[in-house]
This record gives structure tokens, sequence and C-alpha cells, in this order.
């Protein structure tokens, strides 16, 4: 079966809503359903992330990392007290991760593996970028730009969790189709996880946005991140080059000192994100 083959073959599916999800996705997206209750007691949720020990030794981890502990504050050690330390909405994007995270797992081709653990990191950098662009530059809400960031590349995740089915989905795509099929993938994965309708919005433009200056938008956010991340989606065409800074309408917002700060900031909360996400 070759790429053009195996894509049509998996968007069909998608389309008649034919998605095959690890056991462990399901588990993690019945947390995600309550969480995205506002209204979803307290004692409630600390009862679905005990029931799912990774989330639970994760949900703790993160607590206690730099990414939400700044001010140096005592160290958490249930999972109550991490819960109101992260936020709901922080947890529910912590659930996410687990979801995304969860189609590799089974991944048994060495090197479709290296591809999902590469769009893992770059993930994992766009999400914490995505956050620090949302607080300091587009005014688009921190929560919610962490969270599209995490599920912004599922429909390609979700590809790779087939690739040792189809193996056709690795050949090289001349004739430029695959954007088509992916898009579809996109759209009907982000649907089965209930992904709300603006960060689906976002995340499906986001192939063919352009940059709206001043930047406000979460699709403006991710964006920026994608293009400021320093680990490329190994499943994307080559990104847009940002100009040198000086060169371009990016100092109207970024100067070289917020730059800076936004880079290295983002490099720390990568790292505690992936040492949190690893327990």
């Amino acid at each position: 079966m070759n790429k053009l083959e195996a894509y049509g073959h998996i968007a069909a599916l998608a389309i008649r809503g034919d998605l095959v999800f690890p056991t462990s996705v399901n588990a993690a997206l019945r947390v995600q359903l309550a969480l995205d209750d506002p209204d979803c007691p307290i004692e409630e949720a600390i009862r679905l992330v005990l029931q799912e020990p990774q989330l639970a030794a994760r949900t703790v981890a993160l607590s206690n990392s730099a990414m939400f502990n700044r001010t140096s504050g005592p160290e958490v050690v249930n999972v109550r007290s991490a819960i109101m330390r992260i936020g709901y909405h922080n947890l529910f994007a912590l659930a996410a991760a687990m979801v995304v995270r969860s189609f590799g797992a089974k991944i048994t081709n060495p090197d479709v593996r290296a591809k999902a653990e590469q769009l893992w990191q770059h993930t994992v950098h766009v999400a914490c970028l995505s956050r620090i662009l949302a607080r300091e530059v587009t005014g688009a809400n921190p929560d919610t730009a962490l969270f599209a960031s995490i599920v912004h590349e599922v429909g390609n995740f979700y590809l790779l969790s087939r690739a040792d089915e189809f193996p056709g989905l690795l050949d090289d795509d001349p004739d430029n189709w695959q954007p088509a099929s992916e898009e579809i993938i996109t759209r009907e994965v982000l649907a089965k996880l209930n992904v709300p309708e603006p960060v689906s919005t976002a995340i499906q433009n986001l192939r063919d946005g352009f940059l709206q200056i001043p930047p406000e938008t979460l699709l403006d956010t991710l964006i920026l991140a994608n293009q400021l991340s320093p680990v490329a989606s190994p499943m994307a065409p080559p990104p847009r080059e940002l100009p040198p800074q000086g060169d371009s309408v990016i100092d109207l917002f970024i100067d070289d000192e917020m730059m800076e700060s936004i880079m290295a900031e983002a490099e720390r909360d990568a790292a505690a994100m992936n040492a949190a996400l690893l327990v």
C-alpha cells in the first residue's frame, strides 16, 4: 500500500468515525470529559485523578516543577494540593498530554518511534512558548493556548500510531496531496476528542494561517510558537522562516530582550514539563 492509498484509507475510516484509540487514551478521555465541567467538585476531580495512577503522579510532579512553583513554595505531596496549585484548566491540559503521548506508546518501528518522539518534543516546546506568548504578547488565554498547543499535532500522532499497519505512510509525497488527507484526519480526531470548537478551528487553520499584526488571537499565538520552536515537527513541510530580528515586523511586538526572556523561560518550562510527564 503506497502513501496515497494509506492516507486515503485512514481518512475514509476517520470520516466514518472508525478511529482506533489505545485503551489508555479512552481512560484519559474520561478524566477530560469530567474536568471539562467547570462545576466539577474538587472531590470528584481528586477521585478521577487517583483512578489513573500515572495521571496522579504526573499531576503532583508538574505542580512541584518550576513551571507552576515559581515562588519556591512548599513541596506538594498529594493530589488535592497539586490540583489546587495547577488548577482545572492545566489539569485538563495534562490529561490531554497523556492522550497525545499514548498514541505513540505501542509504535514498534524504530523510525516511526523517532518521529513520534521528535513530534512530542516539538509539541512540548510549542506548548510552553504558546503559554508565555499568550501571557506576554498576544493577550490570548494562556491556559487555552497551552491546551491548544498540546493537541495541535494530535492528528499526526494518530497517523504515526497507525504507521505500523500502513508502512506507506512514510513514503515520499512528491505530488503534495498529503495535506488534504491530514486535514480530514485531524478534524475527525479533534472531534472524537471533544476539543472545543474555538480551539479546533485555530488548529485546523494553522497550516495555512498568516500572522496578523499585532498578533492577538489564539491562532496568532500558535503560529508564533510554531515558528519559534527550536524543535520542528517531523510531519510538517519546512516552516515559513522568520526574518532576522531587526528586519521584521516582529520587532514591533517582541524586541531582542523580550525574545531572549521568552525563549529562556520556555526552555525551562519544556524541561519541567518533560520531567513531569516522564514520571
